[in-house]
C-alpha cells in the first residue's frame, strides 16, 4: 500500500514538474519570438508581457497552425514521459528485488574431510545421478530459451522496462540488456536482444559500458548474436576506453600488443596499459596501511584434474612439475586434510603448526576464504607461548622467540590495518617492537612503514629507512620496494632499480609498477617499449577485483552454472589473462574424451554456445603465444585433426615439437612418436619415434605402460620394415654412453687406447703427415692394416702374463738360494746334521725383520704393535 501511494504520489509530482516546465519554456519561446523581430527592425518593444508583443504571439499561432500549442505540447509530452518512464524503471526494479535465482540442481556438493564425510559426498553424489539426472525441457537442442514463459512478477517487470526503454529510457535499456545477456532475475538468455539493447543505449549516448558490450559480442560472436568482427570490436573498445572503461582499456591494450585486429603496436599497447596501471597502483594505494590486499583469483580450472590431458600426461603435472614424492608423502594430501593435521598438531602444542594456520586463514586461498579473525586468534596463541601479558618472556628458546615474533609481527599489522579488529597504531607499536627484539622481518617492514607516514609516531624518512633496510636484508619485497622509492625520490636510479628489481622476483605489484616507470620514460637508461608494455601488463593483471570477472566465473563455475562461467571467462580472456584464454578454451573444448559417456544420454548435449571449436582453437592459440605448453599441444591436436580449421599436419607437428623442446610435456613427447611412427607430416622414422617414446617416459615416470606397449609395437613393425626393405628409417642400436666415473680392468683400458687413435696423427695441417696415397713405397704398411686388432690385445696380454710368471719364478730361486746358503753356514759353525731336504719353510731361519710366523708386521702381543699401528693409521 505504501509502495502504491508512493507511486502514485511520484506521477503526480512528475505532472506537475511537467506542466511548470512547459510554461517556463512557453515564456523562453515568445523572448526568442521578440528576439527575432527586433533584429528584423519590428517597433514592437522588447518587453514579452506586453499587450502588442501576445498579440503578434497569437497571430503567429494562428498564421502558422497554432506553433506555440504545438511546442507546449510537445514540450509537456516529452517530459512527462521522461518522468513516466523513470517511475516505470523504478517499480521494476522494485519487483525484481524481490525475486530470488533458482538453486542451480547441478550445483556441486562440498565433500568433507574424514571417512565419514567422504561417504556422505558419494552417496548424495550417487542419489543425484540415479535419481535427480533426468533430462529437462531447456536442455533439448531445439528449445529456444525465448520461448520459455515468465513469471507473473518478472512479466510485469519486463513489460514496465519495455515501455520505459521505448521512450529511449537509458536505464531501462541497459536493464533488458543486462536481463538478456546475463539471465539475470530469472530472465532466460536471449543474446540476440541484449545485442540489440546494447547497440541502442551505445548509440543513444554512448554508454561506456553498452560500448563494451557491443565491441565483446562483435569480437566473440557469442551466442551467434552477431557475426564476428574484429575490426569493428575493436572499434567499440577504443571508444568505451576512451570514455573511461577500464576492461576495455585492458582489452585494446592486449589487442594492439597482440595484434588482434590490428597491427602490433607497441606504443598504444603502453599507452592503455599504463592507464590501468595507473589505476591498480591508485586502487592499491587507497588501501589501509601497505595497500589493499590482492588476492589471486585468475585460475586455470583444467589444473584441478592435473592439466588439459589429466594427471601425468600435461605440462602441469608432468617434468619439473611432476608431483614426485612417495606415496606416503604429506604432498599428495589435499588441502582439507592440511588443515585437519596442522589442527591436531597445534591442539598438541607444536607452535609451527598453531602459527602455520594463522597464516593460512589471514592469506586465504582459492578454496578457503581469508578469516582475519580465525588468524588473530592463532596468533595469539603463538605469541602467548613466549610472552606474557605484561610482555615478559616465558623461555629463553630461540626457536619459540623465531615464531611468536613472526605470530607478533601479522598482530601488528592487523591492528594496524584494521584487521579482523578495530585500527589501533599503539597497539600495532607494542606488537611491533616485541618481534624487532628477535629480528623479524615484518616487524621491521612495518616499523618503517610507521615512521614514514607517521601512523602513531613522529614521521622522519630516515629511521624508516633504516628499518626499511634492515628488512630488505632479509629480502622482504614489500621492503625493498619502499627502499627503492627513497633511494628513487633522491635521483640514485641505479640503486633504486636494484631494490625494484629484487622485488619484482616476489611478484610485487608496486615493483613491477616503478620498473614500467623507469622503461617507459627511459629514466636512466635508454626507453624500452617491450619491457614496458610487460611490466605494466602485469600491474594490470594483479589488480583482478578492480575490473577482471573472475570472481564470479569461479563461483559459478563451481555451482555448475558453466555458461555463465563460460561468459565471465570470456571477458577476462579478451582482456589478455592467459588462465582465463585457457579456461574458455577448455570449457569449449569438445575432444576431452575419445570414449565419452555422454552420447549416451540424450540431455546431456551440449547447447550450441559450447558447439564453437573454431573460437576454442582462437583461445587455445592465445593462450599459447603467453607460453602455456598444454595449449601448444592442443593447437596441434587442432590442426592434426582439421577441429575448426583446415588439417595442417605440418603445423601440427611444429606445435609438438615446440611443446616438446620445454621438456615438460610427456603429451608432446607422445604425439611426436606417434606422427614419427606414422608418418603424419613428416617423414616415417621408426628410430626416431623410439627416441621420442624414451623422452616421454623420461618426462613423466608414471607412463611407464603407454609408452612400453608402444615399443613393443613399434619394434615389431620396425622388424618387419627391416626383412620387407621398406623405406621407413628402422631402428637402430644405440651407440653404447661411456661412463666415466666405471673402472675399467687393464684389458678395456688397453683396448680403448688402441682404438681412439692420438690425435697427431690425424692431423692433416702437421708438415709430418704422410698421405698413404702418396708413399714412396708401395704395399710397404698396408699389412698392418690387415691384422684385427683383437690379435694384438691378446699377443699383449699373454706377453704380461708371461713376465709376471718370470718375476715370481725368478723371486722363488732367489728365496731358495738365500735359504740354502744360511742352513749351510750353520751346520760349518755347528757341525750339526745338514737338516732334511723335506723340512718345511716356516722351520727355517727367518729373514731379518721376520717374524716368527713368516709375516713381516708385528703381533699383537709384540712391543712394537701400537707403533706399527699409529703409523698405518698416520698414512
Amino acid at each position: 500500500m505504501k509502495e502504491r501511494l508512493m507511486h502514485v504520489t511520484l506521477v503526480a509530482l512528475c505532472i506537475f514538474l511537467g506542466l511548470t516546465s512547459a510554461l517556463f519554456d512557453r515564456v523562453a519561446a515568445k523572448q526568442d519570438l521578440a528576439q527575432t523581430l527586433s533584429t528584423k527592425g519590428d517597433p514592437v518593444s522588447l518587453n514579452p508581457e506586453s499587450t502588442e508583443s501576445a498579440t503578434r504571439w497569437e497571430q503567429r499561432d494562428k498564421d502558422n497552425g497554432s506553433q506555440g500549442k504545438m511546442i507546449t505540447r510537445l514540450v509537456l509530452s516529452d517530459k512527462l514521459l521522461k518522468c513516466i518512464a523513470s517511475i516505470a524503471v523504478r517499480e521494476a526494479l522494485s519487483i525484481l528485488r524481490t525475486l530470488q535465482p533458482p538453486g542451480n540442481r547441478l550445483a556441486r556438493f562440498e565433500k568433507n574431510s574424514g571417512f565419514i564425510g567422504a561417504s556422505i559426498y558419494f552417496a548424495r553424489e550417487a542419489f543425484f545421478f540415479l535419481f535427480m539426472n533426468g533430462p529437462r525441457t531447456g536442455d533439448y537442442p531445439k528449445t529456444d530459451p525465448g520461448e520459455r514463459r515468465l513469471s507473473q512478477p518478472l512479466a510485469k517487470a519486463v513489460k514496465l522496462l519495455e515501455e520505459a526503454a521505448r521512450e529511449q529510457e537509458p536505464d531501462a535499456l541497459f536493464l533488458l540488456a543486462e536481463m538478456n545477456f546475463y539471465g539475470n532475475y530469472t530472465h532466460p538468455r536471449n543474446y540476440k536482444e541484449a545485442f540489440r539493447k546494447y547497440h541502442s543505449l551505445a548509440a543513444l549516448n554512448g554508454n561506456s559500458s553498452a560500448q563494451h558490450m557491443v565491441g565483446f559480442m562483435y569480437a566473440t560472436g557469442i551466442g551467434e548474436a552477431v557475426e564476428r568482427d574484429q575490426a569493428k570490436a575493436l572499434m567499440y573498445h577504443t571508444f568505451s576506453a576512451l570514455g573511461g572503461s577500464t576492461r576495455s582499456q585492458m582489452t585494446a591494450a592486449f589487442r594492439h600488443h597482440s595484434g588482434i585486429g590490428t597491427p602490433r603496436n607497441c606504443n598504444e599497447a603502453a599507452y592503455w596499459y599504463k592507464h590501468v596501471a595507473d589505476k591498480a597502483i591508485a586502487w592499491s594505494r587507497s588501501g589501509p596501511p601497505g595497500g589493499q590486499a590482492l588476492q589471486k583469483d585468475s585460475y586455470r580450472i583444467a589444473d584441478q584434474n592435473g592439466g588439459v590431458y589429466g594427471k601425468g600426461a600435461s605440462a602441469v603435472s608432468s617434468g619439473p612439475n611432476a608431483n614426485k614424492a612417495g606415496p606416503n608423502s604429506d604432498s599428495h594430501a589435499s588441502f582439507d586434510d592440511v588443515l585437519e593435521y596442522l589442527d591436531l598438531m597445534s591442539r598438541k602444542g607444536d607452535l609451527k603448526a598453531t602459527f602455520s594456520l594463522g597464516s593460512l586463514h589471514y592469506d586465504g586461498s582459492r578454496t578457503m576464504k581469508r578469516n582475519s579473525r580465525t588468524a588473530r586468534k592463532y596468533f595469539r596463541l603463538a605469541a602467548r607461548k613466549y610472552w606474557a601479558k605484561d610482555g615478559s618472556v616465558l623461555t629463553e628458546d630461540n626457536g619459540v622467540g623465531r615464531v611468536a615474533s613472526k605470530a607478533a609481527g601479522y598482530l601488528g599489522r592487523m591492528s594496524l590495518r584494521g584487521e579482523g579488529m578495530e585500527q589501533n597504531f599503539e597497539t600495532a607499536l607494542v606488537w611491533f617492537k616485541r618481534g624487532l627484539v628477535n629480528g623479524d622481518a615484518l616487524c621491521q617492514y612495518e616499523l618503517g612503514l610507521m615512521y614514514l607516514h607517521g601512523y602513531g609516531v613522529r614521521k622522519d624518512p630516515v629511521v624508516a629507512a633504516d628499518y626499511f633496510k634492515g628488512a630488505a636484508n632479509q629480502d622482504f619485497a614489500s621492503a625493498q620496494t619502499y627502499l627503492g622509492q627513497l633511494f628513487l625520490d633522491q635521483g640514485d636510479i641505479s640503486t633504486a632499480t636494484r631494490y625494484f628489481d629484487l622485488a619484482a622476483r616476489h611478484g610485487h605489484v608496486e615493483a613491477f609498477y616503478h620498473l614500467a616507470e623507469i622503461n617507459n620514460n627511459g629514466i636512466g637508461r635508454e626507453r624500452s617499449c617491450g619491457v614496458a608494455t610487460a611490466y605494466y601488463k602485469l600491474v594490470a593483471e594483479k589488480a583482478e577485483p578492480l575490473h577482471s570477472s573472475f570472481s564470479e566465473a569461479n563461483n559459478a563455475y563451481d555451482n555448475g552454472d558453466v555458461e555463465t562461467a563460460l561468459i565471465n571467462y570470456m571477458m577476462a580472456a579478451e582482456q589478455g589473462y592467459e588462465a582465463a584464454q585457457a579456461n574458455v578454451a577448455y570449457i569449449l573444448d569438445g575432444h576431452h574424451s575419445v570414449l565419452s559417456l555422454d552420447s549416451l544420454f540424450s540431455w546431456k548435449k551440449q547447447k550450441n554456445i559450447f558447439r564453437n571449436t573454431m573460437l576454442a582453437l582462437i583461445y587455445w592459440t592465445r593462450s599459447a603465444k603467453q607460453s602455456n605448453i598444454d595449449s601448444i599441444v592442443k593447437m596441434g591436436d587442432y590442426y592434426l585433426g582439421g577441429y575448426g580449421i583446415e588439417a595442417d599436419l605440418e603445423k601440427a607437428a611444429t606445435c609438438y615439437q615446440t611443446a616438446a623442446e620445454t621438456q615438460q610435456s610427456a603429451q608432446a613427447h607422445w604425439n611426436l612418436g606417434w606422427i614419427h611412427e606414422n608418418g603424419i607430416g613428416v617423414e616415417q622414422d621408426f628410430h626416431l619415434a623410439k627416441r621420442f617414446y624414451d623422452q616421454a617416459l623420461e618426462t613423466n615416470q608414471e607412463a611407464y605402460l603407454p609408452v612400453k606397449m608402444a615399443l613393443v609395437k613399434l619394434r615389431m613393425r620396425s622388424f618387419w620394415n627391416t626383412i620387407t626393405h621398406g623405406k621407413a628409417n628402422s631402428i637402430r642400436s644405440e651407440p653404447a654412453k661411456a661412463e666415466p666415473n666405471k673402472s675399467r680392468s687393464f684389458s678395456e683400458w688397453m683396448s680403448d687406447f688402441l682404438a681412439d687413435h692420438h690425435p697427431y696423427y690425424n692431423n692433416p695441417d702437421d708438415d709430418d703427415f704422410i698421405d698413404p696415397s702418396s708413399d714412396p713405397m708401395p704395399g710397404g704398411d698396408d699389412w698392418i692394416d690387415d691384422i684385427d686388432e683383437s690379435i694384438i690385445e691378446s699377443l699383449i696380454i699373454l706377453g704380461l702374463a708371461g713376465a709376471l710368471a718370470f718375476l715370481v719364478y725368478y723371486r722363488q730361486q732367489r728365496q731358495n738360494s738365500h735359504r740354502r746358503e744360511i742352513e749351510r753356514q750353520q751346520q760349518q759353525q755347528n757341525g750339526a746334521v745338514p737338516a732334511p731336504a723335506q723340512q718345511p719353510l716356516e722351520e727355517a731361519q727367518h729373514l731379518p725383520g721376520q717374524q716368527a710366523d713368516g709375516g713381516f708386521f708385528p703381533p699383537p702381543g709384540d712391543p712394537n704393535y701400537g707403533q706399527w699401528v699409529a703409523g698405518g693409521v698416520g698414512h
